[in-house]
């Protein structure tokens, strides 16, 4: 029977491959997702991982977690860094490595004390008051909460890892391994109480350390302060002046000192204006680099003031002063000594007056200046309380506070400044903004301060493990040197800085929430004295066994002093300490009960990468580097990888007041969470980065068309099945090609992901998925594909796109976590299954074919030329699509010509036919100027247009199926 149906009238839609899938167009990621958190739960995807790696004996990977604080909820820079810590875990995992990753916790410390505190004030409640392991306890339940509340925001993330047990500072093992290891530097000499200056901040009445410190501007009064020479001579009388910022620092003046290398002078005043402090005849000791601009702070212009003469140093050497509040009416001599004046080396002449006021109290320059000259009992002063405020019985001061309640400035520097104004102590003043520290917690200003604290030596021999060198700085700089690499490479230098100028490091602070320093003092002896500390490996025992039974809390218990003591010692003969540790010390303990003491940790007690933000090479990097040094000789990581931090899109930092917050909640509400990590491993990390409305919505159109690539992929491959596999050396060259393609990025995937290069591997790969595959290879193989039927070449198409899936899922599964499992599911369904228990597939070495890449680089550059030049005429409504076209390309190269004319050139340019010609080109030819030596003639195609594959050729209607071209006259059968 024949079909009678016109040729142009026919649908042969039905007829054709197109792809099928139920993989959805719109992701919808932000109601899906936490379904497949669900099911990953339930099938238990993290302890299978674990006991694959055990059953096939695989080389364990671990990545250290950086405990966060448990006080509050996640900001951008938490979904930042546990994101890129996710995404360091699962690609070593699929790169064969049994991959671990316990999430831990810190636990103890200010911030989570601070919390309970501010609940007491807004109760009126005394924390003095309460009993210390009753506010221990509450300090505990506050982290609980927050533990469990930050653990399902971290895990929202796509975050994996070992959930139900993670690792807790507070723990009561934890608790007693701080403890022991602490113990350790009490055992090895290296630990000894001293009273230095310290970082120390009022409002909260403990010491910080410099992690716990962050600088912000602050207006502070500047001084320009008198102190006349007591010494007979014709320099008595005049005086040396000093500027300082901190006014209320004065009352602890004990010395001035001077620069050897500055050249000073001695100025008279010969004139002054109205409202000046100087008079005419003072006389004054100046830099002579600073005298112009002293004397302008002073009022006094240009004429009004002469220099008399030259000041050599070795004169100034010979020199004593009196303090400005020297003999003062009611001062009951509290400054009637004699001030020191000596060179030191930390004094220039390039601001302030070329001298430096000495308050060794509040000064560590000042302080180990006199400690090596072996002067610190004359000169250490202990003036400032706990409080901020000076100590009562201090003349005309007492009472006065440096720092209000509030942390905002107090009366002492007006206090301090007045009296001097009223002494006639003040040549200026003025105010300045200058960069100052201030605690992160409170973000209340600090102060230097003296008080007794405890240390750990870091240039002290530490005994045990000396591979590495004898001392804590010693180790640690060899181990930044030959044990660690850092990325990026600038982390090693920052944090090699800043050990090698660090002092000892303060280990304690006056707080209650921590881990007590577990050690007694002998009444009676003083820090320097032999048995000062008592060291016993039994005390030290009993100590850890009622710690890891009870946690710390058992240090404050009644009877915990006689209990620990036993019967080998008399507890009214010593002291026991209540200062807790540094939190920091826990954190950079953290390696010994979670590395070296689980399970899951590591056999010799070393990360293999620990990652963190750049703020932490001051933080948890340095101090886990100086407690491990002490402990086991050497860093406690092979690798330290730093990001930068997160700002607006404008570059600017985010904070509340300025509305420019990015909470990772709301982006996932908005977005999934596939976004977001996305967003991730677009960014360079490795320096600061910008998040933003905008930048989100760019990260989604490209997360969308990465999508449209795995969805094109999955409906072409829904009729593949293994009988249609071809194998690499029977498929065509175009297909040769992708799979060189292929090799070359699996080269680029592994070595970006050991590099910890994640914004190296998607635009690797996204940059394939885009140009290589959509632009070029799947819109010259979706005519095959649609049309050819049972084919030949449909079978290899199929078998390459097969081949592209497994290493795309694979590939980018460590990034988009849930949209790749979406994909792998959506192919290979499985109750049990998850393309998060599959590794990388092998990619054969012989699939790279540097010449045939060669080939296909001008087969490509040429096609450029050809869809530029159809593109004109689509565009002036010459015609409406390529398969109209059948231009003749003119090429000037015979091996480009010779490489087009062995492949199917009109194919590859989606056009029904084509013409290549070695001949001149016309002028009229099409051109690209980045592409020389190739020409295009545009014509027309001859013929019909098929009506089921669309390619306008000479045979379409001659074929027994009506309207089509003899290729889909045999498709049709």
């Amino acid at each position: 029977m024949t079909d009678q149906t016109p040729a142009d009238k026919r649908d042969y839609k039905s007829t054709l491959n197109l792809p099928q899938t139920d993989f959805p167009m719109r992701a919808g990621l932000p109601k899906r997702e936490p379904k497949w958190l669900a099911r990953w739960e339930n099938i238990g995807v993290y302890d299978s991982l674990r006991e694959q790696g055990k059953a096939e004996n695989r080389p364990p990977f671990v990545l250290h977690d950086g405990p966060p604080y448990a006080n509050g909820h996640l900001h951008i820079g938490h979904a930042l860094n546990k994101t890129i810590k996710d995404m360091i875990v699962r690609s070593h995992q699929m790169m064969g490595f049994d991959s671990r990753y316990v999430p831990g916790w810190d636990c103890h410390g200010l911030p989570i004390e601070w919390k309970i505190e501010e609940q007491y004030r807004k109760k009126g409640k005394n924390k003095d008051e309460v009993d210390i392991v009753d506010f221990r306890q509450e300090c505990r339940a506050f982290a609980d909460g927050w533990i469990d509340i930050q653990r399902e925001e971290f895990k929202r993330l796509g975050v994996t890892g070992n959930w139900p047990d993670p690792y807790l500072t507070m723990n009561f093992h934890a608790e007693a391994v701080i403890a022991a290891e602490f113990q350790k530097f009490l055992m090895n000499g290296t630990l000894y109480q001293g009273s230095k200056p310290v970082m120390w901040s009022p409002m909260e009445q403990t010491a910080l350390a410099e992690a716990e410190v962050e600088y912000h501007d602050k207006d502070s009064f500047t001084i320009w302060v008198k102190f006349p020479v007591a010494t007979e001579g014709d320099l008595q009388g005049a005086n040396v002046v000093i500027w300082t910022t901190t006014a209320w620092t004065i009352p602890s003046n004990k010395a001035v000192v001077f620069g050897d290398h500055v050249e000073y002078g001695l100025y008279e005043v010969t004139d002054t204006p109205d409202e000046c402090w100087a008079a005419t005849g003072d006389r004054y000791i100046l830099a002579d680099t600073r005298a112009t601009d002293t004397f302008a702070r002073a009022r006094l212009e240009d004429g009004m003031w002469t220099r008399v003469r030259d000041v050599p140093t070795s004169e100034l050497a010979g020199l004593t002063l009196k303090h400005p509040l020297h003999g003062a009416e009611g001062a009951n001599g509290e400054w009637d000594d004699l001030r020191d004046f000596r060179a030191a080396d930390f004094v220039s002449d390039e601001e302030g007056t070329g001298f430096v006021h000495c308050a060794p109290s509040h000064g560590m320059e000042e302080y180990e200046l006199y400690r090596d000259l072996g002067m610190l009992e004359q000169v250490i002063t202990y003036n400032v309380m706990d409080d901020g405020g000076f100590r009562a019985d201090l003349p005309f001061f007492g009472g006065t506070y440096i720092l209000n309640r509030k942390g905002k400035e107090g009366d002492a520097n007006t206090a301090v400044i007045n009296k001097l104004v009223e002494v006639g102590g003040l040549l200026a003043r003025g105010k300045i903004k200058h960069s100052y520290p201030h605690s992160w917690r409170s973000k209340a200003p600090v102060i230097y301060r003296n008080t007794p604290q405890w240390f750990a030596a870091i240039d002290k021999d530490a005994g045990g493990n000396n591979e590495h060198g004898t001392t804590i700085r010693e180790r640690a700089l060899n181990s930044i040197d030959n044990l660690v690499k850092f990325t990026p490479q600038t982390g090693r230098n920052r944090l090699y800085s800043m050990i090698e100028a660090r002092p000892d490091w303060v280990l304690s602070r006056q707080r209650a929430w921590g881990v007590p320093l577990t050690c007694f003092t002998r009444k009676g002896k003083l820090p320097t004295d032999e048995g000062f500390l008592l060291r016993d490996d039994a005390v030290n025992a009993r100590i850890v066994q009622a710690f890891e039974e009870e946690g710390a809390d058992a240090w404050y218990k009644t009877g915990a002093k006689d209990r620990f003591l036993g019967n080998d010692y008399h507890a009214e003969d010593w002291e026991q300490v209540f200062d807790v540790l540094d939190v920091w010390f826990d954190s950079g303990s953290t390696h010994a009960f979670v590395l070296r003491d689980r399970e899951d940790g590591t056999e010799d007690g070393i990360a293999d990468v620990y990652m963190e933000g750049t703020d932490q090479h001051r933080g948890w990097f340095h101090s886990s580097m100086l407690q491990a040094c002490g402990t086991m000789g050497r860093a406690p990581y092979r690798n330290v990888v730093t990001h930068g931090f997160t700002l607006d899109e404008k570059g600017n930092k985010m904070s509340k007041s300025l509305g420019n917050t990015i909470v990772p909640d709301e982006v996932i509400k908005q977005y999934g969470a596939d976004i977001l990590r996305l967003w991730v491993a677009q960014t360079d990390y490795t320096a600061d980065q910008r998040i933003g409305p905008e930048i989100l919505k760019g990260v989604a159109d490209s997360y969308r068309r990465l999508r449209n690539t795995m969805r094109f992929m999955l409906g072409s491959l829904s009729q593949f099945d293994e009988s249609q596999r071809v194998a690499p050396a029977d498929m065509p060259e175009l297909e040769q090609w992708v799979l060189h393609r292929l090799a070359e990025l699996d080269h680029t995937v592994r070595t970006g992901y050991k590099a910890f290069d994640f914004q190296g591997v998607f635009s690797a790969v996204f940059n394939f998925c885009t140009v290589d595959l959509s632009a070029f290879y799947f819109d010259i193989r979706k005519d095959a594909l649609y049309c050819d039927g049972e084919s030949p070449r449909a079978h290899v198409a199929r078998t390459v796109l097969d081949i592209l899936f497994h290493r795309l899922t694979t590939w980018l599964a460590p990034i988009l976590v849930f949209t790749m499992e979406d994909v792998w599911l959506s192919r290979f369904p499985d109750d049990a299954g998850s393309v998060h228990l599959t590794d990388f597939p092998d990619t054969p070495a012989d699939w790279l074919n540097e010449p045939l890449a060669a080939k296909w680089s001008k087969v490509r550059k040429a096609r450029r030329v050809v869809t530029a030049a159809l593109e004109v005429q689509r565009s002036d409504k010459v015609i409406g699509a390529s398969l109209e076209a059948a231009p003749v390309v003119h090429i000037r190269e015979e091996d480009m010509l010779a490489a087009l004319k062995s492949v199917a050139f009109d194919d590859i340019c989606i056009t029904s036919a084509i013409a290549l010609t070695g001949d001149p080109m016309p002028a009229e030819a099409f051109r690209l100027p980045e592409i020389e030596g190739v020409g295009v003639v545009f014509e027309k195609a001859d013929g019909e247009k098929c009506q089921r594959c669309w390619k306008i050729l000479p045979d379409v209607g001659t074929h027994g199926h009506g309207g089509v071209c003899g290729r889909c006259d045999a498709a049709l059968g």
